[in-house]
């Protein structure tokens, strides 16, 4: 039993601790990332979207399989964290999802699950459940980051090559974008196929060589778009979320689903690198814009999975009428031959060798003589001597020389260049008969600054890579070329 005088106190302390829990309960703040636990919460979340994109598990030939959508995500403290909505319930956010915008989450599952290619400082996944309630909020939050990098330095992504692990940032200034140097504006290829796909940019990193960075399907577009948008050529670029692997031995940068490019003035990095570019001029002349690095041997199988694409058929054609100073194939005119290159309209013509194997090689100029030990117009010359006609008419039919070269193997230098990325077959021109002396030793280090004397155009390089790289399962292994 209460005594009398005593229930008012009660009453009166039992309503305020109420509504002081009441008031508590309102006035709690957000969780930051850095708070979050595993397992599923009922606490409130607030961050700000800065990116999202499909996460997808690869399928060999195919597009992959849709899974749902991830998003890159920043806290009040600038911490970065990682989320995830289901494909299940994609109909019911995804048009709700704004970057940049504001957003309250409460009920979620925080899972340590993924072990690839991080995107975030925060480990846990912030995984949107059945229970979830995601708002967007009508007010900004200043004190909310609108960007956030992750630049790392060539020494860095050495250290975490195919490793498949955190993906970070690059910023550095352009040498070659497809190849063309920057004095004339390059012209970047809007065709709707396989090779608008694809961007391959030169990278001068302050601290290291010139890198091929791979950008992929929407990074190349937005690298495309914002290129051809840009009143003066644009000079630095900053990559989001890349992937160092190494491909012929040779450590490259490749684009995730989750890249972003940006340029100059676009944000603060790609500002301060372009302020130090000023500021340092001579830098951009340190390194040739045409890329030089070590000679690496591949089979033809790492050089095929590079190009992705299918093995050429055997050609009938085995050599071709050039311009005697360009070597390009000469046009026929009214009276006289028009090379397309030099705009000679009465170029000289040689006879040089294009000859298609139907190990999809195509043996070009001196590789032609190294393998035969014979010029194009002595063969020619036996032919009609033996056949009669005239030497400029006649289809002068493949020589016996070369069929006798089957089954031996041979070491040969590659050319790889732009065209064998614009084609829709592989074939990869063969420039030169190598000899075992001209081979780099097995085993040999990669060096990690220039060779003065051999042209990236003379290179092969593989790579398993492309987007949405989530499952990526093969790693480029050097091996022996083979002819």
């Amino acid at each position: 039993i209460i005594p009398s005088n005593l229930l008012p106190q009660i009453l009166y302390t039992l309503i305020m601790s109420k509504e002081i829990a009441v008031r508590t309960g309102e006035s709690s703040p957000p969780l930051l990332f850095r708070q979050v636990s595993p397992g599923p919460s009922d606490s409130t979340l607030q961050f700000r979207l800065l990116h999202f994109w499909d996460a997808r598990k690869n399928v060999k030939g195919g597009p992959g399989i849709l899974l749902g959508i991830e998003m890159l995500m920043i806290d009040t403290e600038g911490t970065l964290a990682q989320g995830f909505i289901g494909q299940n319930r994609r109909n019911q956010y995804e048009k709700e999802l704004h970057r940049g915008s504001i957003y309250t989450l409460t009920n979620y599952y925080a899972s340590n699950s993924k072990v690839m290619y991080h995107v975030a400082d925060q480990r846990l996944v912030i995984c949107i459940s059945h229970a979830s309630a995601m708002s967007k909020d009508e007010e900004d939050i200043d004190g909310i980051l609108r960007e956030r990098f992750r630049v790392r330095s060539f020494s860095e992504f050495e250290a975490n090559c195919d490793l498949r692990g955190d993906l970070h940032d690059v910023v550095s200034h352009l040498k070659l974008v497809d190849g063309q140097a920057l004095h004339q504006r390059p012209v970047l290829c809007t065709n709707d196929d396989s090779a608008s796909r694809k961007v391959m940019v030169h990278l001068q990193l302050k601290d290291g060589p010139v890198m091929n960075v791979y950008l992929w399907d929407e990074a190349a577009e937005s690298f495309r778009l914002k290129f051809g948008g840009s009143a003066a050529t644009p000079t630095v670029l900053l990559v989001t979320t890349v992937n160092p692997k190494r491909l012929g031995g040779k450590l490259c940068l490749s684009s995730m689903s989750s890249s972003k490019v940006f340029f100059d003035e676009e944000v603060d990095p790609s500002k301060e690198y372009l302020a130090w570019l000023a500021t340092n001029p001579s830098v951009t002349s340190l390194v040739n814009p045409v890329e030089v690095v070590k000679a690496e041997t591949l089979t033809i199988g790492e050089i095929a999975a590079f190009i992705k694409r299918q093995p050429a058929q055997l050609g009938t054609g085995w050599y071709y009428i050039a311009c005697k100073d360009c070597q390009t194939k000469l046009n026929r005119g009214p009276t006289t031959l028009l090379c397309p290159k030099c705009g000679n309209e009465n170029a000289t013509a040689v006879a040089n060798y294009r000859v298609e194997l139907s190990c999809m090689f195509i043996i070009l100029g001196d590789a032609g003589k190294d393998l035969t030990g014979r010029k194009v117009t002595e063969l020619i010359d036996a032919y009609v001597q033996e056949n009669g006609g005239d030497a400029a008419e006649i289809e002068v039919p493949l020589p016996q020389c070369f069929i006798d070269a089957i089954g031996q193997t041979k070491k040969f230098r590659i050319k790889v260049a732009h065209y064998n990325f614009t084609s829709t077959r592989l074939s990869l021109t063969a420039t030169k008969v190598v000899s075992a002396a001209e081979l780099p030793p097995k085993n040999s280090p990669l060096k990690t600054t220039p060779v003065t004397e051999v042209e990236n155009t003379e290179l092969a390089e593989s790579s398993d890579g492309g987007a949405s790289a989530i499952d990526d399962q093969k790693k480029a292994k050097r091996a022996k070329r083979s002819g």
